[in-house]
């Protein structure tokens, strides 16, 4: 069947308050622009009435595929069996909370008939959000570009249209510990920005609590940058020089018949040396962790119900 203009995909984790609004606002920019299209959703096993919400409207309205995961994955998971699933030429990747406003399509549009291969949201404003969350996010951004020779944008989430080919090529890489936005940054291509204001969440509370925002960037770190590792040998070297140092210190004393005070201070030197050493074993654990995950080859995700689609089949 011939592709679509466009496709939207969004993945969505107990977004049933969020869904109804976020299907009229897609709906009405896909109307405006008037090509062929569709809406892929991706419910990563929500618990609340998500999944009922996403079938009853892939059945009043054809453009909307409706994807059921085995259970849940992850955003970058879900988003990704989304994009596995979708048929477009050109794809809208968004959050279902809209703070990303669907009405930029047309302006994304506009940017890849001009020649762009992707178009990114930059964001100018962060509205809704705590001051830690902000000033996190914005150090997050200033460390990932000081560690990895990727040029990742700053201030850009997975908001972003993208063609065809750029997304083929995203789905080739087979990383397990996926960082979209790094992934799409590494393809290169004429990459644009479009600045914007993120709004506030439209219904419900933000998926990524502290402990996922950590998780998260250590995967981008990790994937992206062997800096870390780098660092390891480094301060182990210096750590070895200040254990040799005091080696001798202690051999100097002991033939020259003087009494070490050293108490506080060996304890401290051992302290130190330990918790390095352990600080450097939990950074190559990280790296030999992920290696080991993606060795066992098994598929990103697991896809339970797909529902909707032309003529009400799969795609």
């Amino acid at each position: 069947m011939p592709r679509p203009a466009v496709s939207v995909v969004a993945p969505c984790y107990n977004e049933q308050d969020a869904l109804p609004e976020f299907l009229r606002r897609v709906g009405a920019v896909l109307d405006g622009i008037g090509s062929s299209s569709e809406i892929v959703l991706v419910d990563d096993g929500s618990r609340d009435r998500t999944w009922d919400v996403l079938a009853e409207a892939a059945g009043r309205d054809r453009r909307i595929v409706a994807v059921r995961l085995m259970r849940n994955h992850g955003h970058q998971l879900a988003l990704t069996a989304g994009l596995s699933v979708c048929r477009g030429e050109r794809i809208l990747i968004i959050d279902a909370d809209l703070q990303d406003p669907p009405e930029l399509l047309p302006d994304m549009m506009v940017l890849i008939d001009q020649g762009a291969d992707v178009v990114y949201g930059q964001r100018r404003q962060r509205e809704g959000e705590s001051l830690f969350k902000r000033v996190t996010a914005a150090a997050f951004y200033r460390l990932i570009a000081r560690l990895t020779d990727v040029q990742i944008p700053p201030d850009a989430g997975d908001f972003r249209l993208v063609t065809r080919r750029v997304l083929d090529l995203l789905l080739a890489m087979p990383e397990r510990h996926r960082f979209i936005r790094g992934m799409v940054a590494w393809i290169g291509g004429r990459q644009v920005p479009l600045v914007y204001d993120r709004h506030a969440r439209v219904a419900g509370e933000s998926k990524y609590p502290i402990a996922k925002m950590v998780r998260f960037a250590a995967d981008a770190i990790t994937s992206f940058s062997v800096v870390p590792l780098m660092a390891s040998m480094t301060i182990g070297w210096i750590m070895a020089a200040l254990g040799f140092g005091f080696f001798i210190y202690s051999i100097v004393g002991w033939w020259g018949g003087h009494t070490l005070p050293g108490w506080t201070s060996l304890m401290a030197a051992v302290g130190l040396l330990g918790g390095m050493q352990f600080l450097m074993l939990g950074i190559i654990g990280a790296y030999l962790g992920r290696l080991y995950d993606q060795s066992k080859g098994r598929p990103l995700f697991m896809i339970r119900d797909i529902v909707g689609g032309p003529n009400g089949e799969p795609p």
